[in-house]
């Protein structure tokens, strides 16, 4: 997803408020409020501060970040904590990556391998988690699955053929553009490289060339056009990012968009809630590219302390991965039965970097969301990358019930920021909303794991959720006394208000953060540690 970051200046400066928590347990703090004016952080952010952004101190750097350093630096030390479930229901996770390996929750009553259901939980071998879609890894769309049903009566269903008519003139018309841009390149490329008599030219070598020729003209403007290009560094870098945009339309109108297109592979009616029992007890990735679960979890959990890739924003959390997310939308279905079972297998915390806007079964995801909260469970969702207000914009899954009431209180959204303190803080890609969004946090340019032991920036509010179930983890390990529903009022209230304006949307529209958010806040690690330190011994 791409995301264009506009840059206005708006000026801002902290003020400190002391507050004394009176905990026993050794925290004595000075929690950030009420930032009105800090200064805007002007150099670009060094290599070190991209990759650990979202785990910096606003006061001290300038950034956005959560005070994830500073919480360890001054409150956590080397308090470790109890030891919490962490369940990230998404597409695959590399259990077997360096910096997750470790952190794996095990079921100890499931003996491996043997083919035995040993705990009776209705899932064979499920030792780290569960894959709920078993080899399925493409499908389609949602509102793609109603038209094909052939359903007329739902009531959406006119709303799925707007949508899909949108979609598919927009796909076709990019396949088209994008084909010819690629042929255009690859004839301007060997152009150049004919006339200069090598492949790996310069922008330099193309400045030195003359001519009159019309053709070499025309291919000496588009490859200097490329090279005028922040992001592109060479004619062949370029053709390799419209190659990449072909492939992602390529699957939009095969799969996603493709209404015969048959993606599931499980055997089990996914319109049947008590048909169970399906899927495999493998959650790693299919195919390399199918990262987004290990990208997720590492920004969580990746271990602390083995001085390789990155660190989590928990210390002491294990990691239950749960595949329920394909390449298209994820069943409903498949989101409740993942829900239940991270609830019945201890989770404390479910991550969810997903979403949709039909969802034909929600009323399945709402009684797994309350089942969840009776479990005593925290659910993390991102809030979604379509640059709406999900107050006016259907978006699934979530916790209000067709009356417009919570179906529990355990359930926390989140949209995404940059790093960059100031008016375009606000990712523009992220959804938002004064009643269905509760809180920010870092979610564009986001290092974090990749399958086969890599590492990649990636953006979303699919990074700005683990980011607060990252925190929400070190809460319930330090106080595990606190509830779910204690916990999300702790992220929301501590985190530090925003008072000042933000652009939102693609449009750049100017509004507060209290104005599209119920929080109005950024979420903070400090702050919320102190304020569980002080509720924990209320």
């Amino acid at each position: 997803m791409k995301n264009n970051i506009r840059s206005f200046a708006f000026q801002f400066c902290f003020a400190l408020l002391l507050f004394s928590c009176g905990s026993s347990s050794g925290i004595i703090s000075t929690p950030v409020e009420n930032i009105d004016h800090s200064p805007l952080k002007e150099s670009p952010l060094t290599e070190i501060e991209l990759k650990t952004w979202s785990h910096l101190d606003l006061v001290n750097d300038t950034i956005p970040g959560m005070s994830v350093e500073k919480a360890y630096t001054e409150i956590i030390k080397s308090k470790k904590g109890k030891s919490v479930i962490v369940a990230v229901i998404d597409s695959a996770t590399d259990i077997d990556h360096e910096d997750l390996n470790d952190v794996l929750w095990t079921n100890t009553d499931e003996i491996p391998n043997n083919g035995q259901d040993d705990d009776n939980n209705g899932y064979v071998d499920d030792i780290h988690g569960w894959n709920f879609i078993g080899d399925t890894y493409y499908e389609q769309f949602e509102y793609v699955r109603l038209l094909a049903s052939g359903d007329r009566s739902n009531p959406r269903y006119v709303d799925a053929e707007r949508e899909y008519s949108l979609e598919f003139q927009k796909y076709s018309q990019l396949k088209i553009q994008s084909s010819q841009l690629l042929q255009d390149v690859i004839e301007a490329d060997k152009a150049v490289s004919n006339h200069l008599k090598k492949k790996d030219y310069t922008k330099e070598d193309v400045s030195t060339i003359k001519t009159e020729n019309k053709a070499l003209l025309d291919a000496i403007g588009l490859v200097s056009y490329i090279f005028s290009l922040d992001n592109y560094d060479s004619v062949e870098s370029f053709k390799e990012a419209v190659e990449g945009d072909l492939v992602t339309i390529n699957t939009r109108l095969d799969y996603h968009l493709n209404k015969s297109f048959k993606g599931r592979k499980t055997g089990d009616n996914p319109y049947d809630i008590t048909d169970i029992g399906y899927g495999n007890n493998n959650p790693r990735p299919t195919v390399k590219t199918e990262s987004h679960g290990t990208h997720v979890s590492g920004i969580i959990l990746a271990e602390r302390n083995n001085n390789i890739g990155i660190k989590g924003v928990a210390n002491n959390a294990k990691l239950m991965a749960i595949r329920s997310t394909p390449n298209g939308d994820e069943y409903d279905k498949d989101v409740a039965l993942a829900i239940r079972y991270a609830a019945d297998n201890g989770a404390k915390i479910i991550n969810m970097s997903f979403g949709k806007s039909f969802s034909p079964n929600s009323n399945w995801v709402h009684d797994a969301i309350v089942y969840a909260a009776s479990k005593d469970v925290l659910i993390v969702h991102g809030s979604g990358n379509d640059a709406h207000d999900i107050d006016e914009h259907e978006n699934y899954p979530n916790d209000v019930n067709t009356s417009g009431q919570e179906v529990a209180d355990n359930f926390i959204t989140v949209g995404a920021l940059t790093p960059r303190y100031g008016s375009s803080m606000v990712a523009d890609y992220s959804n938002y909303g004064k009643i269905n969004v509760d809180i920010f946090a870092p979610g564009s340019e986001i290092y974090s794991a990749l399958p086969e032991n890599e590492y990649k920036l990636q953006n979303g509010t699919s990074m700005s959720a683990p980011n607060v179930t990252g925190v929400a983890a070190l809460i319930r390990s330090q106080f595990p006394k606190l509830t779910a529903s204690q916990v999300k009022q702790i992220i929301m209230d501590s985190g530090l208000p925003i008072n000042a304006k933000v652009i939102v949307g693609k449009s750049g529209t100017i509004k507060n953060l209290t104005k599209i958010s119920k929080s109005g806040k950024i979420v903070n690690a400090y702050n919320a540690l102190i304020m569980a330190a002080k509720m924990s011994n209320q």
